[in-house]
């Protein structure tokens, strides 16, 4: 088993797919949770839901994603109760990762969108619990797109 290494403010964390698939988790399900009623009402049926094109809006690449991923992306996470006051910690943490296509961000970064302070995020996420597959990065490339059980496969 690899030693632990205590993540810091400045340590960057990502959901990791590989999780989901280690805990025999599915990813889409859970997804769908997060979705604003009006999408999840659309998506009933969310093994229906297909990939789309995402187009990066730094780079302009083109790559597919999920239907339930790019509504939520879109429409659910631009609504004023996304993330409020009341959401519990750990999921307005998934909440942003999910938002910004699961780019890593540190305690201090996540602590702006989340209106809490930095040192409670990382004690949060920082210890040897797992929440939703937030972990640090360390030196691994972050996949953007769910591939975990559940999740479409590329046509």
């Amino acid at each position: 088993m690899p030693k632990w290494v205590k993540p810091t403010v400045d340590t960057k964390f990502h959901i990791d797919f590989d999780w989901w698939e280690e805990e025999d988790r599915n990813f889409r399900v859970h997804l769908l949770s997060h979705l604003c009623q009006d999408c999840q009402e659309r998506f009933q049926d969310y093994k229906d839901a297909e990939l789309v094109d995402w187009v990066d809006d730094t780079t302009a690449e083109v790559t597919q994603v999920d239907g339930l991923w790019h509504s939520l992306r879109t429409c659910c996470s631009k609504k004023p109760d996304y993330i409020g006051e009341l959401t519990p910690l750990t999921t307005a943490i998934f909440r942003v990762f999910l938002a910004n296509g699961n780019e890593p961000l540190s305690a201090e970064e996540l602590a702006i969108e989340v209106q809490r302070p930095a040192d409670t995020i990382l004690r949060t996420i920082g210890g040897l619990r797992v929440y939703n597959g937030i972990k640090p990065v360390w030196g691994q490339r972050s996949r953007r797109g769910p591939r975990p059980k559940g999740a479409p496969k590329p046509h």
